[in-house]
């Protein structure tokens, strides 16, 4: 399966007051491991940022102002995501961001959800803890993901706590690395073959004695007389 983990920040929260997208990060998953390709770029919203925004992602207007436009990236972007999952932290707002910013390029694009399947992770992460605060900080703080390097937000930065988060609340894999491992809670096959046969206990196969699997036969013809539905009939002799 291939997944894409996606982030945006933006000049805003309000798409529908002219806001604009200034960073897309996106990370690629295949069969819930990370792989090396990623799709990362900065952009020019052509407006400057709110003081809000501005203090969440840190983006100058400085900054970005020789940075491309979104149209001259779309058709790169729409090739990577394009018939994968996409995993997203409050997916209507980067989809809402993202579909006005295909609408304002001259080609005409379909929505995101044309292109690929959408996986929300925040209506998900709330099912698993009700009444508990499900921000990417939050549940990074949950899983044990380590999120010091935060100091403010980044797409592609936030787009790698996702994947982890992604990967810690569908199946407990959260280290994506190998360098990240801990040698000593590392087990080799040896070790772990060792461990579990300790654990084990065979416990001894009873068959049915010949009394048995005639009370059995008799049974299953009583049940083809009355019904006519028995459809299979075991002789109390072939089982010897």
């Amino acid at each position: 399966m291939r997944q894409i983990i996606l982030d945006t920040e933006t000049t805003g929260r309000d798409v529908n007051e002219g806001h604009r997208i200034i960073e897309i990060g996106c990370l690629e998953l295949l069969d819930r491991h990370l792989t090396k390709r990623n799709f990362h770029c900065y952009l020019n919203p052509g407006r400057d940022s709110e003081p809000g925004a501005f203090a969440v992602h840190g983006l100058s207007t400085e900054f970005l102002t020789d940075k491309p436009l979104f149209k001259a990236i779309a058709d790169e972007l729409i090739d990577f995501l394009k018939d994968s999952q996409l995993i997203i932290h409050n997916a209507p707002f980067d989809l809402a961001f993202l579909d006005n910013e295909l609408k304002l390029t001259p080609k005409k694009y379909k929505k995101i959800t044309d292109y690929c399947q959408v996986l929300d992770t925040l209506p998900f992460a709330r099912q698993l803890h009700p009444g508990q605060r499900n921000s990417l900080d939050a549940l990074c703080k949950r899983y044990g993901i380590d999120n010091s390097k935060r100091d403010k937000h980044g797409a592609l930065l936030d787009a790698e706590l996702l994947a982890r988060v992604y990967l810690a609340m569908t199946g407990g894999q959260t280290h994506l690395f190998s360098e990240e491992q801990n040698p000593q809670t590392v087990q080799t096959i040896e070790q772990r073959k060792i461990k579990s046969t300790k654990k084990i206990t065979l416990l001894p196969v009873i068959y049915a004695n010949n009394e048995e699997l005639i009370a059995h036969e008799n049974c299953l013809n009583n049940i083809d007389a009355l019904s006519g539905l028995c459809k299979w009939p075991i002789k109390a002799e072939e089982n010897n």
